[in-house]
């Protein structure tokens, strides 16, 4: 039998192991205010779902992106382009709205639309399909307008 010496494994000190769990807390805070960007798919459809509000339904030469065909959005609802930070709708027949996807209250990317808005999942801040405008908060400030053109059956972020 060998008699090597014992030493005491000594456990991480108080302040190692708070700095541990604060960074820990700061990462999952960070990635909870972060936006869904799903690379696997490129925007998300929401039946029943409208938004948008720098609507353009005239006809005209188009110089920007592509962004759907009108029969892509449901009229009363709305399409998220998330990869544009976009939110096209069709309040009504024919009338196409878009606004910017990020929520005014802290930047979150909004994800719902149901009901006659589109909702921010982070602080639960609800925006009117038809304008923009907010329908609850904690956001103070509406979804900023995008401008879109409708050409034909094709809708273009200008």
């Amino acid at each position: 039998m060998t008699s090597d010496s014992f030493e005491p494994v000594t456990a991480p000190s108080r302040r190692t192991a708070l700095a541990a769990v604060g960074a820990a807390g700061l990462a999952v805070a960070l990635t909870a205010c972060s936006s869904n960007d799903d690379s696997s798919s490129d925007s998300s459809d929401t039946s029943g779902s409208t938004t948008t509000a720098g609507a353009s339904t005239a006809q005209g030469d188009a110089g920007g992106t592509e962004l759907a065909k009108t029969t892509d959005i449901p009229e009363g609802g709305g399409k998220i382009f998330a990869s544009q930070g976009v939110v096209v709708t069709q309040p009504t027949a024919g009338t196409y709205k878009a606004f910017s996807s990020k929520c005014t209250h802290q930047g979150c990317a909004v994800t719902t639309i149901s009901n006659g808005v589109i909702g921010c999942p982070c602080h639960k801040s609800e925006f009117s399909i038809t304008d923009g405008s907010v329908k609850q908060g904690p956001a103070t400030q509406a979804l900023p307008a995008e401008q879109i053109t409708v050409t034909g059956d094709s809708i273009t972020l200008a």
